[in-house]
């Protein structure tokens, strides 16, 4: 079967060679050619490093890591639709299945419109298709309710690879995450959309694959941090989450509202430990966020009065494992291209986002995720952090060369 493919592929590459007449079109041919098959062209001479790993593979293993989120957001989907349906009896597979049916829709628009957008652009550039695109058009629908409409779905992943990555030069160049800059674009034209109590569950929307039951009276689809930043005044937050019947537990494992692939902190986590061991992600920035917002979450914490908002008494471990922290500290705030490339930067990179998102989540009670702004915050910062690193340790060693040659 593979044989047979590589002839197929073979025997049609003429026309999109140097001199061919479809060469315009040759990012297309080497684009399914990568995907399809491992790149026979070998080095030769000189020193190399001889890896079976590309950037294929090595992006592949990314989307790998994501798996947990993505299984979980499924499962999440569908059961909480038949519990606010009131369906106690749905089994693991019919949850999956119903996430299934309103998930799969959502990712295969972000890879068609998002691929159709980054293939025009190597077309026009000429240059080969980024291998990146296959992280950004998968992270970018998981940040996204399972009501999110299919044209909003497409607009922003559109927005995202163009205004994000492509008018900054292409991959590599670009300073914000292409993956969140289609979510902030989605997030801030349509709010009313993406936002709110509502958008969450799919409850009462038919399908073919599983039972579909009507709304139960007095049910709510308000995320964890929805409810406790709509609490009243001198409400404790763990008391309003109890309320709810979330305890720290179901909403570290993702069985609350929420985003679809976000939910769980728990298989965020599992697919920290696979890219920190595989070397795809620096360790320093998820730490540091944890660090950044636990700090913070403290300090508010220790000035909470009897009359405060209920989000400065939510303690710090609750901040961790709610709305995207977990989601974006592992997969967005580690983005190779738009985070930072030192080791002291990308501490000081990872405390920033963290208390960024600590501050939106408490200080703006319109916003009380606040994820996504600190990383994008610190995406702009990046460059100049590493700058400064680089300035610092340069002249350091000045002084020490200086001090050894007297």
């Amino acid at each position: 079967m593979l044989k047979a493919l590589e002839r197929l592929v073979d025997a049609n590459r003429a026309p999109f060679e140097e001199g061919g007449r479809l060469h315009w079109a040759w990012p297309l041919y080497e684009g399914a050619e990568t995907f399809l098959l491992t790149v026979g062209t070998k080095t030769s001479k000189g020193v190399h490093v001889r890896d079976p790993m590309d950037m294929k593979r090595l992006m592949m293993f990314v989307i790998y890591a994501m798996v947990p989120a993505i299984l979980m957001g499924m499962w999440n989907v569908g059961a909480r639709a038949f519990q606010y349906e009131g369906i106690t009896d749905a089994t693991t597979l019919e949850c999956l299945l119903r996430g299934a049916w309103h998930m799969l829709p959502i990712i295969i628009v972000s890879y068609t419109a998002g691929g159709i957008a980054e293939l025009v652009f190597c077309v026009v550039r000429k240059h080969e298709v980024s291998e990146g695109f296959l992280v950004t058009a998968m992270l970018y629908p998981l940040t996204l309710p399972p009501t999110t409409p299919l044209w909003m779905v497409a607009a922003g992943i559109v927005f995202g690879v163009v205004i994000g990555k492509e008018v900054f030069g292409g991959v590599g160049m670009n300073i914000l995450n292409p993956a969140l800059t289609a979510r902030a674009f989605v997030f801030f034209t349509y709010p009313a959309v993406i936002s709110g109590a509502y958008v969450w569950d799919v409850v009462g929307v038919a399908n073919p694959l599983t039972r579909t039951g009507e709304a139960v009276d007095g049910y709510t689809g308000a995320t964890a941090l929805l409810a406790v930043s709509g609490a009243d005044r001198g409400a404790q937050a763990v008391d309003v989450l109890a309320a709810q019947g979330w305890d720290w537990w179901a909403l570290a494992s993702g069985a609350i509202p929420g985003s679809m692939g976000e939910v769980s902190a728990i298989a965020a986590l599992v697919g920290a430990v696979a890219l920190v061991l595989a070397g795809l992600a620096a360790w320093q920035t998820m730490v540091g966020a944890v660090v950044g917002l636990a700090g913070v979450a403290m300090i508010f914490n220790a000035f909470a009065g009897p009359d405060s908002l209920a989000l400065l008494t939510l303690p710090p471990h609750y901040h961790l494992v709610m709305g995207g922290f977990a989601f974006g500290a592992v997969f967005m705030a580690t983005d190779p291209v738009s985070s930072a490339t030192t080791t002291l930067g990308r501490w000081i990179y990872g405390l920033g986002i963290g208390a960024m998102c600590g501050l939106i989540r408490v200080i703006n009670p319109a916003y009380p995720e606040g994820m996504m702004l600190a990383i994008l915050f610190m995406n702009v910062f990046a460059p100049l952090i590493d700058h400064y690193v680089v300035q610092a340790t340069t002249r350091r060693r000045v002084a020490r060369m200086a001090t050894v040659a007297s």
